[in-house]
């Protein structure tokens, strides 16, 4: 029977962004805004974000040809192409199949809460947070934004993408926190409180590397099995430092 998966999947988070620094700034001053003018879209890496995008590409570029990506996908926000490009400069393009954008990647969307620490979201909208803290983050969907549910509907499309146009192909993904996620919910088949479980375990650092290679033993027609989980050896191994900021405001306190 031919092989439903690719050969490897890579996730990605991408670099510290300037909106990931902001953030932190925000709620380290208990501030109500998160102080950026660009569109969420539109956040560049932060110069520290752009090292570890580069060690991120230095680490995929040492690996073995036939080890390498052969697809790469990103979210358009720039944060994410900036650092899927530094690891696709570091890889033959005569080898590469495929490099493409692609908008079911893009971060979860916040709605009326963009920008608002949980402070802001409190002060601003009592009842939703309120509401937030009653359904809980995997449901919650903000007015004009998504509940990781919606986040999961896109990416159920994302993996029939991947297994129809790249099965024994080796993908990498570049994409947001919340798409580390929820790829990991769908591929290791986990349910709420699972994938919450991990969530709350700590943030994923950026430019750190989960990956799933296919094991043909596995189950009854082989799968994609779990080999590295939030691997960021490819910045401490250049002494680049590793951050672990939040995309998204802190679930309230109960």
């Amino acid at each position: 029977m031919e092989q439903k998966w690719p050969q490897q999947i890579w996730i990605v988070r991408h670099g510290q962004s300037a909106g990931n620094v902001a953030r932190d700034a925000a709620e380290a001053a208990s501030q109500f805004l998160i102080d950026i003018a660009e569109r969420d879209m539109d956040v560049p890496l932060s110069a520290l974000g752009e090292q570890q995008a580069a060690a991120l590409g230095q680490w995929f570029g040492a690996l073995p040809p036939e080890q390498r990506p052969n697809v790469v996908l990103f979210s358009p926000y720039v944060r994410a192409r900036e650092t899927a490009l530094a690891v696709v400069n570091r890889l033959d393009r005569n080898d590469l199949l495929t490099v493409a954008t692609d908008e079911r990647l893009r971060e979860k969307e916040f709605g009326i809460v963009d920008r608002l620490t949980p402070l802001g979201i409190a002060d601003k909208f009592p009842e939703l947070h309120e509401q937030r803290r009653h359904v809980g983050k995997f449901y919650f969907r903000p007015p004009g934004g998504e509940s990781w549910c919606d986040v999961i509907l896109r990416l159920r499309s994302v993996l029939d993408t991947i297994t129809r146009e790249y099965r024994n192909e080796r993908v990498l993904i570049v994409g947001h926190q919340v798409i580390v996620n929820c790829f990991r919910y769908l591929l290791e088949r986990m349910d709420e409180d699972a994938i919450l479980a991990i969530d709350r375990a700590g943030d994923v650092p950026n430019c750190s590397v989960t990956s799933y290679r296919f094991d043909p033993a596995a189950g009854k027609r082989g799968k994609l099995v779990l080999d590295l989980e939030n691997f960021v050896a490819p910045l401490t191994d250049t002494g680049t430092p590793v951050t672990t900021s939040k995309d998204e405001p802190a679930a309230p306190k109960s």
